[in-house]
């Protein structure tokens, strides 16, 4: 809901839990009043204290400090010494000083679309509030959008800006949302990590000083991811205050918190002004990225919740399929050493152990046999393929799966005949050797021409080939970054113009094959992001595929994204498929999110195909349960290497309570695990084991002990009985 109050200058948002409000002082300055929980008794009042060094507008006198204030969108140089969400240089005069104030509110139904963009799709209940503010010296029209999702307690931020001046004008720094929290006592979570350790969570409280998480890899990259959260020092998982924050875009970007003299927080997502300026010629308009943020009063896991189901209701693409596929990959199996009869055995061999889809990964097209060469080249590989694709896949469906296949479009290998035809397709700076990452350089995708080489040679290349499910991997971040396509003055778009072309190529493919899935990949987890996820069912969660490793890697990608994105599989880690027990360990960390299998089923025992038959079996049931179940986090591996959870359906019938405990125990350590969603006075049965439970026990808590030896997993699949 969305109220504007033009008697007092106050706007108020509502979404199911949650307010946010604000106020245009002297009918000019958006300033920040409140985001947080619906209550009569929350402080809506503006607040500035005075300073010394603090400039002021001689009219308004000390009443309104930029400065001070918590303002709703602060801009450069006009008196707030502060981070700054929109920098701007006019060329015309030089100056990069601008003073934005406000003209008028409007409130929409639904919400304003991003051309080009990936955003949050509306629903009957979205609405958009509009606010109009104009800078008189450079002509520059601004609105700010705030775009409700009430069922989901979020709120999403961007901006149009749009020359109506007569001179250039150079956007230097761009943050899609700016949000002043009167308070410093406030934890910074964010998802660090590295290639192969992804999101790893790392929990710091904030100081006086000025915050930055950023990627200028040109990809939202492995190393830091766009979600961060905000929490009270004492917050916990069910309880205190939490903000939670993410970026509708994959490629460079930055997230910046400050904490003031005040004691005011500042927090922006965006842009940033490393990898980014834009120029923008009159009659011109910009429209920046979306981004999201949600609060709960209810600890960390409640504003993870909200999170969750804002991707899935309102990012997530629609799923082809009634059911997942539980798809069998063949990288870890082969890697670039397949053919078409090996294929076919291997698709078999799928079917014999229960799985749905044969994906073939790298090696089938061109001369590629390694990493060296072929990259670009997107014709079928007729050595490996002499009957062609459409003939080899129709066999392989012969076999009772559905087919999927492993495309990069970003990369180009040297060693390929589109490089030696079109070198100046390339990401390279003038003048310098261009490095390389795995042999392979970066395509332009600013230039229209790429795009359209790409979209022609999939074309004739899929054409007449029954494709299910695409694998789409990045392998390299950009380094050398100039698009020989764009002139000098738009070399600093370039990295953002390039995931433009990115996103319109996804677009072209999902609507070349819309009964197809996507799974997105960068190196497993380099693209995890809302971006990706607007194009992609799935996202290989990391091309670590260790159970171990695996459980933290989807403990911290739970904090800001739903299991239903994060793409599990099991795989032959030390024979780990001749022993039962290891073999049901991966298993058990694999049902944290959609199914998979990556080793060679044409080498392992009936004992073991069987017992894989049977794994799936098992994840059908709890498949529904998995995907859209609200999500709890109950043991953190990084404080104690095991790891729970459960998920629960949305009336709290059926609960899925899972324990994994990564390395051994000689104190065999007990741990109490509160299901706190199971319904008083109810009795569930766990379908497993036979056992049963009251909802008050399952509340107060179930005594799960650790086991000497490692690999230990213990799942409770809870439906009530009466």
């Amino acid at each position: 809901m969305i109220k504007i109050d033009k008697a007092s200058n106050r706007i108020v948002l509502k979404t199911k839990n949650t307010t946010y409000a604000m106020e245009m002082l002297y009918g000019k300055f958006p300033v920040h009043l409140y985001y947080g929980k619906t209550s009569p008794k929350a402080d809506m009042s503006y607040k500035c204290p005075i300073h010394s060094f603090s400039p002021y507008h001689q009219e308004h006198g000390l009443a309104y400090l930029p400065d001070i204030a918590q303002v709703e969108f602060p801009f450069f140089g006009y008196g707030d010494f502060r981070a700054t969400a929109l920098r701007l240089l006019d060329l015309g005069t030089g100056s990069d000083v601008t003073d934005f104030t406000f003209r008028r509110a409007k409130k929409k139904i639904g919400r304003v679309d991003i051309p080009g963009m990936p955003y949050g799709d509306a629903d009957e209940k979205t609405e958009t509030l509009e606010l109009l503010l104009t800078d008189d010296v450079t002509g520059c029209e601004l609105y700010l959008y705030y775009t409700l999702f009430p069922e989901c307690d979020t709120i999403s931020r961007y901006f149009k800006l749009v020359n109506k001046g007569q001179n250039n004008i150079r956007i230097q720094k761009c943050m899609s949302l700016s949000l002043d929290l009167p308070s410093a006592n406030l934890d910074l979570i964010d998802l660090g990590g590295k290639y192969g350790r992804e999101r790893r969570v790392e929990r710091v409280p904030l100081g006086h000083n000025i915050c930055r998480i950023s990627s200028k890899r040109g990809a939202s990259s492995h190393h830091h991811n766009p979600f961060i959260m905000l929490a009270d020092h004492n917050a916990t998982e069910e309880r205190g205050d939490a903000y939670a924050f993410n970026l509708v875009y994959s490629g460079s970007f930055l997230d910046e918190i400050e904490v003031d003299q005040n004691n005011t927080t500042r927090v922006m997502l965006g842009l940033g002004d490393e990898s980014f300026n834009y120029l923008l010629c009159p009659g011109e308009e910009f429209i920046s990225p979306e981004a999201v943020m949600t609060y709960s009063a209810n600890g960390i896991g409640q504003a993870s919740r909200n999170m969750h189901q804002f991707v899935r209701r309102h990012i997530l693409p629609p799923t082809p399929f009634e059911k997942r596929p539980v798809v069998l990959n063949s990288w870890e199996a082969f890697y670039f050493k397949i053919d078409g009869k090996l294929m076919v055995d291997f698709a078999k061999g799928a079917h014999e152990c229960g799985m749905d889809m044969l994906v073939m990964d790298d090696g089938w097209f061109g001369a590629r046999n390694d990493d060296h060469a072929g990259l670009g080249d997107w014709t079928p590989n007729l050595t490996k393929f002499p009957q062609g694709l459409p003939a080899f896949v129709k066999e392989v469906k012969q076999q009772g799966v559905h087919f999927g296949i492993w495309i990069e479009p970003e990369m180009v290998n040297k060693n390929s005949d589109l490089y030696r035809a079109h070198s100046d397709w390339c990401i390279r700076a003038p003048g310098r050797e261009p490095l390389l990452s795995r042999d392979q350089l970066v395509l332009d995708m600013a230039n229209p021409a790429v795009l359209q080489y790409l979209k022609d040679s999939f074309t004739t290349c899929f054409r007449g080939v029954d494709i299910d499910y695409f694998k789409w991997d990045m392998n390299r971040h950009m380094s050398n970054v100039y698009s020989p396509y764009l002139p000098p003055e738009r070399q600093g778009e370039a990295a953002y113009r390039y995931m433009l072309g990115v996103y319109e190529l996804f677009r072209w493919l999902r609507e070349l094959y819309p009964n197809a899935m996507i799974e997105n990949c960068s190196g497993g987890g380099g693209r995890y992001d809302l971006g990706m996820m607007k194009y992609s069912t799935q996202i290989w969660t990391s091309d670590t595929t260790d159970p171990i490793q695996r459980t933290y890697i989807q403990y911290g990608s739970s904090f800001g994204y739903p299991t239903t994105v994060m793409s599990c599989h099991v795989a032959n880690h030390g024979n780990s498929c001749e022993d039962p027990r290891k073999l049901n360990y991966g298993f058990r960390v694999a049902l944290n999110g959609p199914l998979g299998y990556e080793f060679n089923v044409l080498s392992v025992s009936e004992t073991a195909k069987a017992a894989m038959r049977e794994q799936v079996k098992e994840y059908r049931l709890y498949e529904n349960l998995i995907l859209n179940g609200d999500f709890y986090r109950l043991v953190d591996p990084f404080a104690c290497d095991c790891y729970a959870y459960y998920v629960v359906s949305e009336d709290n019938s059926e609960i899925l309570l899972s324990f994994l405990q990564n390395y051994d125990d000689p104190k065999e350590k007990s741990y109490k695990l509160k299901v706190s969603r199971a319904k008083r006075g109810m009795t569930y049965r766990d379908t497993i084991s036979g056992d049963t439970f009251t909802g008050d026990e399952l509340r107060k808590g179930i005594t799960v002990q650790a086991q000497k030896k490692g690999l230990y997993a213990k799942m409770l699949h809870l439906v009530t009985e009466n």
